[in-house]
């Protein structure tokens, strides 16, 4: 009997397994995005100059991450602040560009905070932050149409940790492609 429930055991077991195999989809609107950038892409679909590549477009996932890696998806604020740093007006000066090349693309601008202060205090505060952001594209000629914002307050960090250097990164305004 012990060894039937054994065996009941590993092919429930195995069964669990052969379910979780296959690769989680990636959707950067749940992580909060990429990371910082270098380079602008050109094209009409951000090919960054590849002539290997087609007329298709990208998919979002891949528009995302090369947005991410060759423009830079996000921005920084001090703690307790939603002033833009020169940095990050040099990001969102870089995304103005690439989304001026890409206008098939709409874009959600994800507010965050640190986890430091109340639930409804880092959401409005990440509302501020999203909003900062939102204005600086719009003031450099994005349509204010193509920008959605959203507050995530403190629920969805990117750095686990109660100290500087994870409350820095978590203090951010992600801009995330859409359809």
């Amino acid at each position: 009997m012990q060894m039937m429930m054994r065996s009941a055991l590993f092919g429930a077991l195995a069964l669990a397994l052969a379910a979780c195999e296959s690769a989680p989809s990636y959707d950067p609107s749940l992580s909060g995005g990429g990371g910082a950038g270098g380079a602008t892409t050109s094209g009409a679909y951000g090919t960054g100059g590849r002539s290997d590549v087609g007329t298709a477009p990208l998919g979002r996932e891949e528009a995302q991450r090369q947005f991410a890696m060759e423009v830079g998806d996000r921005v920084f604020f001090d703690y307790d602040s939603f002033t833009l740093k020169p940095e990050g007006r040099a990001t969102l000066d870089k995304q103005v560009a690439w989304l001026k090349r890409n206008t098939q693309w709409r874009v959600v601008i994800e507010g965050h905070s640190d986890e430091r202060g109340t639930r409804e205090y880092n959401l409005a505060l990440a509302d501020r932050r999203a909003t900062t952001v939102k204005s600086y594209l719009v003031n450099q000629g994005i349509p204010a149409d193509r920008i959605s914002t959203i507050s995530y307050g403190k629920e969805r960090p990117v750095a686990i940790g109660s100290n500087e250097a994870a409350w820095a990164q978590n203090r951010r305004g992600v801009t995330v492609l859409a359809n």
